[in-house]
């Protein structure tokens, strides 16, 4: 794991190091990193040859990449488990989607259209005196 460090970053938590902790007690911390390293990649190791022991041969045979929980899309599972879809079969090809547009009847337009055609052909429309 690499944990996104790069060259330059190690380099500069280096220089920062060197001053905060001083030239003098640097090499004493940096045994003690590499011994807690070394300790950890023990510790890695061991469970690896416990699971092999526990496991058998079956885990050689253990694809563990396809077991990576950074590789699931929680939207894709749950869009799966409501549609019962088989994520093992083939996908259908994509229907296109036309979209049709609706008519709003409590649109502005329509309800002034509406009060147009109840007044007379000689009537004016209703006037409010208490209006703007």
């Amino acid at each position: 794991m690499s944990f996104g460090l790069t060259f330059d970053k190690l380099l500069i938590i280096l220089v920062i190091a060197v001053f905060l902790i001083g030239p003098d007690r640097l090499p004493g911390y940096a045994a003690q990193l590499a011994r807690l390293v070394k300790t950890l990649r023990g510790f890695a190791d061991g469970a690896k040859e416990r699971m092999r022991e526990e496991m058998g041969p079956e885990f050689d045979e253990v694809d563990w990449r396809k077991l990576d929980p950074r590789q699931y899309d929680p939207r894709r599972i749950i869009r799966e488990a409501l549609t019962d879809v088989d994520p093992f079969a083939e996908p259908e090809p994509a229907k296109p989607v036309v979209a049709r547009a609706t008519v709003n009847e409590n649109s502005a337009y329509l309800q002034h259209k509406r009060k147009r055609e109840v007044l007379g052909a000689g009537e004016t429309a209703p006037f409010d005196s208490e209006a703007t």
